[in-house]
């Protein structure tokens, strides 16, 4: 799974850019809308972006029917919701409009079905267990168009995570991210680097499952430190950061992905003031 084509997570754009537009949208700037997908045709279509950016950009090798279908599609995505960006400049309907998308996992779907997506890589049940009054949600599958790939479009998406957290009374947001590639010693400083300032401790304490564990303490930390460990995080695992997540025990390779997985854990309670403060009153309108 991937987390990790989109930009920096960090408030750019003036206060009050992002306004609510109507019936069932998140949030809107200049021409871009998000939402949750509404019809089977949308989803489609997500996954056709998914597609586009995971197999066609990045090389993942999905089973061959999605391969055939040239659509990044599995069982799971009957039970996420689909968290899209429109773009209404471009002509044509909804389906040819969409440029980004996420899916969204919340507890009590996840529970029903069986538990979360990244259950498969690490130990998030044990997670969960430990919180039996806090309601979570997973984030996964999250890609934009490259042309899309600005500050703007990320703003938008976090808008509507946070919208769409705050509707559903969601204490703390979870999921794989991801650097590109197999190999791990690619990555040395930087898994070196979340392992020594950013792993998750205490209640909130998560590992990789053991079969599939990689460990990310690779270098020293004197040596995983600075602006040269920061340099090699993924945009979207800086962001995340800046929020004030944690990250899991252990790294695990994901091959039909091409990427080495690291588990993003984010306490609502944990995020920056800064952040509330900038996204907080704008996701308060948008979660009625």
């Amino acid at each position: 799974m991937t987390m990790e084509v989109l930009d920096v997570l960090q408030p750019s754009a003036p206060a009050g850019a992002v306004e609510v537009a109507g019936e069932g949208i998140l949030g809107r700037i200049g021409s871009l809308e998000t939402r949750i997908a509404e019809t089977p045709s949308e989803i489609d279509a997500a996954q056709s972006v998914r597609y586009r950016v995971f197999v066609e950009e990045m090389q993942a090798r999905l089973p061959e029917e999605a391969m055939s279908a040239r659509r990044d599609f599995d069982r799971w995505d009957e039970i996420f919701d689909h968290l899209l960006v429109i773009d209404r400049k471009i002509e044509g309907e909804t389906e040819d409009q969409i440029v980004g998308t996420y899916r969204l996992l919340r507890h009590e779907v996840a529970l029903a079905h069986g538990g979360f997506y990244s259950d498969a890589e690490f130990q998030t049940a044990d997670l969960v267990a430990r919180h039996p009054e806090t309601r979570f949600m997973e984030l996964g599958r999250s890609c934009v168009l490259p042309e899309y790939r600005s500050k703007r479009t990320v703003e938008l998406l976090w808008q509507g995570n946070w919208a769409y957290a705050l509707k559903h009374d969601i204490g703390v947001m979870f999921g794989c991210a991801s650097f590109h590639g197999t190999d791990p010693s690619a990555h040395a400083m930087a898994l070196s680097f979340l392992h020594h300032n950013a792993r998750a401790t205490g209640d909130w304490a998560v590992a990789a499952r053991p079969e599939l564990a990689v460990d990310m303490n690779m270098m020293a930390a004197e040596e995983a430190s600075g602006r040269r460990a920061l340099t090699g995080l993924p945009p979207l695992i800086k962001g995340y950061l800046r929020l004030g997540a944690m990250v899991g025990e252990g790294a695990v390779i994901d091959q039909a992905f091409n990427t080495t997985d690291v588990l993003i854990v984010l306490p609502i309670a944990s995020i920056s003031d800064r952040y509330l403060n900038y996204y907080g009153a704008d996701a308060g309108r948008f979660a009625s």
